[in-house]
């Protein structure tokens, strides 16, 4: 069990904008952390997993120092998408998490928000924020899935502009009774939502393109959610990405990935190409994971839905032989 922090407690000059709790401990200049996307299972033979275990293993990753556990928002199980994620609505399962988990940051990667009205969503996501004492981290983003917008009466075409209406209507949402008109609503001031998120801002990245122009993204989003490459590449998506920021002024603002592994027994298995990740052994993890630390990640959210090994044993090798390099601390 990784019971030593070795890297560095939350300060208030991070080189990032502070926020709240948990991005201000898992995103780091020049460092990289680790969390694990949830269910936190095997399920390589269809798209539902069995959630077995699900609140003991989230508690277990807690316990071995991962930085971060992340849920999805998935509405319908799409039978062309082949995955429903951790089935349960991520508003409601944040809610189990807060009370069930006291240091992990809690993240959604990503609450689709043309498929919501932005009043729930900011409603819920402060209401998180506020009983976790500031562990939540929301990613946003346009939603892939066409099959499900008909299904909530949604314009599948036009969930970029959609998007950005419900982006902008969230933010408003951290002001003490805001005035502002779009397409989901008009406040003239008269009332409030409450609760405020613990800073008054929630942390929102985006995710992937999101139906927007790139230094939208750069000057809007806390953040950014992108998808593994090979590192050369990622290396120029990682520049890329710092020099929009970098472009509209203030401060610099991290980037985080995905990443699907299959752990081998054998700490020397080279690595074997799987869907979004590798089969690989430990070691390979290690020096990969620091390459993608060396190019600017700030974070990577594993996914062992295709790992073939005991899921227990799985997290407590990453713990003993992965986390050591990687570990921040939240206290």
């Amino acid at each position: 069990m990784n019971t030593e922090c070795k890297t560095l407690k939350p300060v208030e000059d991070t080189g990032f904008q502070p926020i709240n709790r948990a991005y201000n401990t898992v995103f780091r200049p020049n460092r990289l952390s680790l969390g694990l996307v949830v269910p936190i299972e095997t399920y390589a033979k269809g798209p539902v997993p069995t959630l077995e275990r699900h609140l003991e293993r989230v508690q277990l990753a807690e316990a071995l120092g991962f930085a971060a556990v992340w849920l999805r928002d998935v509405p319908f199980n799409v039978p062309s998408f082949g995955d429903a994620g951790q089935t349960y609505d991520p508003f409601v399962y944040l809610g189990l998490l807060a009370g069930q988990t006291q240091r992990i940051a809690l993240g959604v990667a990503s609450i689709i928000l043309p498929l919501r009205h932005p009043a729930h969503v900011a409603k819920a996501a402060a209401t998180i924020d506020v009983m976790s004492g500031g562990r939540l981290i929301l990613g946003v983003a346009s939603g892939d899935r066409p099959e499900e917008y008909p299904a909530l009466n949604r314009s599948f075409s036009d969930r970029g502009a959609t998007f950005r209406e419900s982006f902008d209507y969230i933010r408003q949402m951290g002001q003490a009774s805001p005035t502002f008109d779009n397409a989901f609503g008009h406040l003239t001031g008269g009332m409030d939502m409450l609760p405020k998120p613990t800073s008054g801002k929630l942390p929102l990245l985006i995710t992937g393109g999101s139906q927007q122009a790139p230094d939208w993204i750069a000057q809007n989003g806390d953040g950014w959610m992108t998808y593994p490459r090979d590192t050369v590449m990622q290396a120029r998506v990682i520049r890329d990405w710092q020099a929009r920021v970098e472009a509209i002024g203030g401060a610099n603002k991290p980037i985080m990935q995905p990443l699907y592994i299959d752990l081998t027994e054998d700490p020397d298995t080279r690595p074997q190409p799987i869907h979004l990740g590798f089969r690989l052994g430990v070691n390979h993890l290690r020096a990969y994971l620091k390459s993608l630390e060396q190019i600017g990640m700030n974070h990577v959210a594993l996914n062992l839905r295709f790992n073939q090994a005991d899921i227990e044993t799985t997290l407590k090798r990453l713990a003993d032989d992965i986390l050591p390099e990687f570990t921040v601390c939240s206290d």
